[in-house]
């Protein structure tokens, strides 16, 4: 698949994109695991067919010292023992919030997040449910192909 448009070849989108990478980078100061934040992402860009965050996303989970297993089971979660109940619940907030169209965000998945995390890593659960499915959109409309990412290729877009 060849990529139909370059989003850094526009002026506008590539400073959007800049700044969506500083605003996304705040995450990294929340108090959530790196792996958690990445199981999520990678779970949204499989329900968005996002083989760019896919691609990205599993490179940094392992990176960040997650299991083969557990990137492999991400999309089975629901049928696998080896995720607790607290990534079980952001797992399962990051499917809903993806699939707002269906169902929205129900009070069992939103009663099991308030179980398990505090208000500001609910907060930063809720920005990064957001934010990804904002990414994968923008890779999935453009057809921008999963394959050559490798970890830490966007640290030099910060400011």
């Amino acid at each position: 698949m060849e990529p139909r448009f370059n989003l850094f070849d526009s002026p506008t989108a590539a400073k959007v994109a800049k700044r969506f990478y500083n605003v996304s980078s705040v995450l990294e100061q929340s108090t959530l695991p790196k792996t958690l934040r990445e199981l999520v992402q990678l779970r949204v860009g499989q329900i968005n067919g996002c083989g760019f965050c896919v691609d990205i996303h599993t490179k940094e989970a392992a990176a960040a010292g997650e299991t083969v297993l557990r990137i492999n089971l991400v999309a089975a979660w629901r049928h696998s023992t080896v995720f607790t109940e607290a990534e079980r619940a952001a797992l399962a907030l990051a499917e809903e919030g993806t699939r707002l169209g269906e169902n929205g965000v129900s009070d069992e998945t939103w009663a099991e997040v308030r179980k398990h995390y505090d208000d500001d890593q609910v907060g930063a659960l809720v920005c990064l449910v957001s934010l990804i499915n904002a990414a994968t959109r923008m890779n999935v409309i453009v057809h921008q192909p999963g394959g050559s990412y490798e970890p830490g290729m966007f640290d030099g877009m910060a400011n």
